[in-house]
C-alpha cells in the first residue's frame, strides 16, 4: 500500500475480479519497464511522454466513437420497441438482437480495454499505484458509496482541482 493511503481500522479489503485483473495488468505493465525496446510498453515507459499521452488521448475519442455507435442502435426503432414492450429480462435475452448490435458492444469493450491499459500505463510511468488510484476514486464516493475496507488518501494528498 502507498504510503499516500490507508485502510480504515478494523475493516477488510473486498475481494474483486476487476481488482484482480488490474493489478495483474499493473504488474505486468510495470515488469515490461525492463523488458527492452522491442516491448511497445516499454517505449511508451521510456520514451516521450508524448507518445503514451497521445495514445491516452486517441483511445479515449475512440471509445467514444464506439460508444456513439451502440448510442445510434439504442436509439432505433429496433431498441424503442422493446424497452416499450416493457419485456423482462428473459425475454430480451430472447430476442435476436442484430449482430452490428453485438458488434458494436464488442467494440466498445475492446476500445474501453485500449483506454485502460494505457492509463496504467501512464500511472505506471509517474509512480502511482493501484492503490493511490483507488484511493483518489474511493475518496470521490460519499461514507455510503464506498465499499467496506476501501483505501483512502491521507488529507495532505487531497488535490481537489489543484
Amino acid at each position: 500500500m502507498s504510503n499516500k493511503t490507508y485502510l480504515p481500522s478494523g475493516e477488510t479489503p473486498p475481494p474483486s475480479q476487476i481488482g484482480a485483473t488490474l493489478e495483474a495488468l499493473a504488474a505486468t505493465i510495470a515488469a515490461r519497464r525492463d523488458a527492452g525496446e522491442e516491448s511497445y510498453t516499454n517505449r511508451l515507459l521510456t520514451n516521450s511522454p508524448d507518445e503514451v499521452l497521445k495514445k491516452v488521448m486517441e483511445e479515449a475519442g475512440e471509445t467514444a466513437l464506439a460508444a456513439k455507435d451502440v448510442e445510434s442502435w439504442a436509439c432505433s426503432s429496433l431498441a424503442a420497441s422493446l424497452a416499450a414492450g416493457g419485456i423482462d429480462e428473459a425475454e430480451r435475452l430472447a430476442v435476436d438482437l442484430p449482430p452490428e448490435y453485438d458488434a458494436a458492444v464488442d467494440h466498445l469493450r475492446y476500445e474501453a480495454a485500449d483506454v485502460v491499459y494505457h492509463l496504467l500505463v501512464v500511472l505506471e510511468r509517474y509512480g502511482i499505484g493501484l492503490d493511490e488510484f483507488a484511493a483518489e476514486l474511493n475518496d470521490r464516493m460519499v461514507e455510503g458509496e464506498r465499499p467496506s475496507g476501501a483505501v483512502r488518501l491521507h488529507e495532505e494528498h487531497v488535490k481537489r482541482g489543484k
